[in-house]
Parts: C-alpha cells; sequence; structure tokens
C-alpha cells in the first residue's frame, strides 16, 4: 500500500478485516502475495521468511515445492478501496498539499520523453526510479505500463540507438531498456502488460535487437547489461517465430550474451545475476536449430562450462545451453576438446540441477560418449563417478527417453575398468548395475 493510502487511516480507530493482515507482522499488506498453498503474505514479510531458510508455508507449516510469489491482485484492490474509505473525508488531506498523483507525475515524466526537443534521459530514469520503488502502489506501476502508448514511447527511445552509435544515443537507450526491464522483469506487473513490452520491442526487431546488443557492449553497467538480456529473454518468450529468428540471426547479440556469461579465462569472479540472465536467453535461443552452431562458434560451451564449474548462475539452465550444443557436431566437437573440464562438471551437477538438469546432463553425455564415441569424454565421465550418478538418476523417475539414454551409456561405462573401480569407491555397491 502507497504511503499515501497508509496515512488515511493510520492513528484512527477503524477496524480492519481480518483478510486484509499479513499472517507473519499481522499489518495490513501492502503488497499481497500469495503461495503455492493458496495462503496470502506481505510480499516483504514471506521474502524475509523464505531468504532466513525456510521452506514451508507459515500459517500451515507445508512443505513448499515452490517458492514462486503470485501477487493476489484481487485482494490488492480490496484493500485499496477499503483503505480510501476508511478514514472520514475531513482527515484526508487537501489536494493541494499532498501535490500530483504517482500516476500523474508518471504521465508528466512520459511526456517529456516523447518530445524530440527535450533530452530524455533524466525523464526515463526517474520513470525508472517510480517502476522500482517498493513504496509506489502497484496499480500505479501498472496503470502506467497499461496507459496507451507508455510502453511504446519509451521504446521507440531505445530503437533510435539501434542504427546509429551516437554516444548520446547509446545513453537514452540504457535509460529507456532500465524502464523497460522494470516492467518485463518486475513480479508486480500484470502478465498482459509485459507482454506489451515484447509487442513494442516487436514491432521493429531488427532495430530493436541492434540496440540491445549495443547496451550489452557499452553499457555502463553491469546493472543494465542485465536489464538488457532480460528484454531479450522477455521477446523471445513472448514474440513471434519471425521475431525469435531475428534474435537467433544476430552475431552481435548473441556475442554479447555469451559475454555476459563469461569469457573462457582464470581468474575474475563470475556475477551470478549476469550469469543467470545470459545463460537464460542462451537457452531459449537454441530453441532456434540454426542458431546453435553460430553459438558454438561464438564460445558458447566453454561459457557454460565455466559457469558449471564457477558454480554461477543456475546449473540447469548451463546445462541446457550445453545440451542445445551438442545437438550439432560443431557443439559435440568443441564438448570433446575440452573433455577434461567440460565433462567433469556436467557430472557433477548432474544431481544439482533438479530433474530438468539432470536430464539435459544426460542428453549431453550420450552425445559425447555414446552418439559421437569420444574416448576422452567416455574416459572422464566414469573416472568421476558418471557410473554412479547415472544409477542414482535411474531410480528417480527420470523419463523413458532418459532412462534408455542412461541404460546405453551404462554400457558404455562398465566395460571400462576405471568406472567400476568408481562405482566401488563410492561406496555404492548396494546398487546393482545391469
Amino acid at each position: 500500500m502507497s504511503g499515501r493510502l497508509a496515512a488515511e487511516y493510520q492513528g484512527l480507530e477503524v477496524k480492519v478485516p481480518n483478510l486484509f493482515r499479513c499472517p507473519i507482522s499481522l499489518d495490513v499488506m501492502r503488497s499481497p502475495v500469495s503461495l503455492c498453498t493458496g495462503v496470502t503474505y506481505d510480499r516483504t514479510s514471506i521474502q524475509r521468511w523464505l531468504d532466513s531458510g525456510n521452506n514451508t508455508c507459515p500459517a500451515t507449516m507445508v512443505p513448499l515445492p515452490s517458492t514462486d510469489l503470485v501477487p493476489n491482485l484481487t485482494l490488492r484492490r480490496l484493500i485499496a478501496l477499503w483503505a480510501s474509505t476508511a478514514a472520514p473525508s475531513s482527515s484526508s488531506p487537501e489536494p493541494s498539499a499532498v501535490g500530483p498523483t504517482p500516476a500523474a507525475a508518471a504521465a508528466e515524466l512520459l511526456r517529456r520523453v516523447g518530445n524530440p526537443g527535450v533530452d530524455p534521459c533524466p525523464a526515463l530514469r526517474k520513470l525508472a526510479a517510480f517502476l522500482s520503488d517498493d513504496d509506489v502502489d502497484e496499480f500505479d506501476k501498472n496503470a502506467f505500463a497499461r496507459a496507451g502508448g507508455a510502453v511504446e514511447t519509451v521504446a521507440s527511445v531505445l530503437r533510435r540507438a539501434g542504427n546509429n552509435n551516437k554516444e548520446s544515443l547509446i545513453e537514452a537507450a540504457e535509460a529507456a531498456v532500465r524502464v523497460l526491464a522494470a516492467i518485463a522483469a518486475s513480479d508486480c506487473i500484470e502478465e498482459e502488460n509485459k507482454r506489451r513490452v515484447a509487442a513494442a520491442l516487436a514491432s521493429d526487431a531488427s532495430s530493436s535487437v541492434a540496440a540491445l546488443a549495443r547496451v550489452l557492449r557499452r553499457g555502463s553497467g553491469v546493472e543494465s547489461r542485465i536489464d538488457a538480456a532480460r528484454l531479450v529473454e522477455s521477446l523471445l518468450r513472448n514474440a513471434a517465430p519471425s521475431v525469435c529468428a531475428t534474435v537467433a540471426e544476430s552475431e552481435a547479440l548473441l556475442a554479447e550474451l555469451i559475454r555476459l556469461v563469461g569469457p573462457e579465462k582464470e581468474g575474475g569472479g563470475l556475477d551470478p545475476l549476469a550469469v543467470s540472465a545470459g545463460l537464460a536467453c542462451l537457452s531459449a535461443v537454441a530453441a532456434t536449430r540454426r542458431a546453435r552452431a553460430e553459438m558454438v562458434r561464438l564460445g558458447a560451451v566453454p561459457a557454460a562450462v565455466r559457469a558449471l564449474a564457477c558454480d554461477a548462475g543456475s546449473p540447469a539452465q548451463a546445462l541446457r545451453v550445453l545440451e542445445a550444443a551438442v545437438g550439432c557436431a560443431e557443439g559435440r566437437a568443441a564438448v570433446c576438446e575440452a573433455a577434461d573440464r567440460a565433462v567433469p562438471a556436467v557430472v557433477a551437477k548432474m544431481m544439482k540441477g533438479g530433474m530438468g538438469g539432470a536430464e539435459a546432463a544426460v542428453s549431453v553425455l550420450w552425445a559425447v560418449c555414446h552418439r559421437y564415441r569420444d574416448r576422452r569424454a567416455v574416459d572422464a565421465a566414469a573416472c568421476d563417478g558418471g557410473l554412479t550418478r547415472l544409477l542414482l538418476l535411474m531410480q528417480s523417475g527420470c523419463k523413458p527417453a532418459t532412462r534408455q539414454m542412461a541404460s546405453e551409456l551404462l554400457k558404455i561405462f562398465k566395460v571400462n575398468a576405471k568406472s567400476c573401480l568408481a562405482g566401488y569407491e563410492s561406496k555404492t555397491t548396494h546398487i546393482m548395475p545391469f
């Protein structure tokens, strides 16, 4: 709830409906979100509970299979309506005292952005702050995103940098990216409004892709580059296949996404948020088959392997990128050339990326060990405990196709003396290989 609405009932003796109180803090919820159990909490309170390492619903103590927080917009509207009518009109401040509403202020900023004779950067930065401020009412944010021409106006600033390298345009494009990403990647923004961002970018996909590539390359900080990657992911998730093909065919964009994940070099850390954003985009781009060989050529395999080895980003995302890469001959060759690093990294993270990550890991191993028959890959997988992990995976209810691939890998590994030794050394002799 915004500070303005909270002030209307703060200190007044009004009865607060129990439904409006957070079960944790017992205060009126400002940003109600629901867990998969159906119980609604204030976002700040439940996020603090989850960040403390708890994996249960506080009200029911039921274990949580998912910690996704879904905005309860219906309850949010009810709370806003109640807050606006709970206090008597005499206690409300005069309009002249409170100044323009947040929505009106955002509309004025948007007008400045659309004025061709005015530098849009200051207004765009204020809009980004408005959309990122937790104290701003979620309805005001959604109202701005829903307003006719709002998203399109900001997207037009970004697109202008698509075919022009002027420093001023790049700076404006970076500011526009911040605004659009605050809409596309925010939990409090409705899905319909997120799709508006993708539609605005897709209206001139080639210019949008070129501009996003420039922000990824020349962004003033890692935050801007992450925001640009999130917009790429939004475009891939919501746009038509023809637009996805435009993204996949941009060598400049693919190269920058790979650079965001991390170059193949020793020393220096990786930013987990940057790695996750880059891997999410690459795994989505890899759905376009003709992009896979280009991704491999630009270095997607060593980047994904380094992310696995450094525990940066999501293991499942990195494994999915490698799974897509080995779908082409160039990708299988790249994995085999770096078998001493790539294969152990895949085996080590096989059981740490959820079932989807485990199945992707098996696909990678099957491609290089069974289909490609590379001895270096077989030796590396067998010596690093691949046999043991495959046996465990087969007992965990994986897909039939994954079970079949695992079975074929076991037949290769168990004839290798090193793999047999690795199985016994890992104290899993109670598992009978077949």
